[in-house]
């Protein structure tokens, strides 16, 4: 059993069986086992889109209000290269691919829902979910044109001078905080559509 727990891939994986065991067995005692239909499709897409959503926007919050904050506390100054080389790489890869993953599931489930378009030329009865894909989509922006170029620089993932280091933090943060604000008002805009007249 503790094999499971030494490795995110393992964990993640175990839960995977877990929920299809739970699944599986709900279904048999419900004698209502769930149907592969477009219907199963679009829940899983839901589901899958969600997921990305909590990973990208976690990783977010955990940016901004705890490894940034943290950072210039943390003495002596040195100890921070283990952030900076080791935990901040790995921490905007996931990042910045949880951002593409919750924007392509969200596309794809607003598209199997059959109101992509209408969301996004901001029709009436799909404001709300419009402004939260538009939203969405200036946050993605931000994560891949903004935030990841400059910390490549800031961590030292791509060649830059102190210069240009030092050039890159305030983009950088600024475009995070920007998205930790967006986030707020795109999140409402998700869940509130659910309860809004279509």
């Amino acid at each position: 059993m503790g094999a499971i727990f030494t490795s995110p891939g393992r964990t993640v994986g175990a839960g995977v069986v877990l929920l299809i065991v739970i699944v599986v067995v709900v279904g048999l005692v419900t004698g209502q086992m769930t149907k592969i239909d477009m219907n199963w499709a679009k829940f899983v897409m839901r589901w899958l889109h969600v997921i990305s959503g909590v990973m990208w926007i976690g990783l977010l919050w955990y940016l901004n209000f705890v490894q940034v904050p943290t950072m210039p506390t943390i003495q002596p100054v040195e100890s921070r290269t283990a952030i900076t080389k080791f935990i901040a790489p790995n921490v905007l890869f996931y990042f910045r691919w949880a951002a593409v993953a919750t924007v392509v599931t969200g596309l794809l489930l607003a598209w199997m829902l059959g109101y992509l378009l209408q969301a996004l030329t901001l029709r009436p009865g799909f404001v709300m979910i419009g402004i939260g894909m538009w939203m969405a989509l200036v946050m993605a922006f931000n994560v891949w044109f903004i935030i990841w170029p400059n910390q490549q620089k800031i961590l030292g993932l791509v060649e830059a001078t102190a210069e240009q280091k030092a050039a890159a933090a305030k983009p950088a943060l600024y475009a995070s905080r920007f998205n930790t604000m967006f986030s707020i008002g795109m999140l409402y805009c998700m869940v509130a559509q659910q309860n809004a007249p279509v």
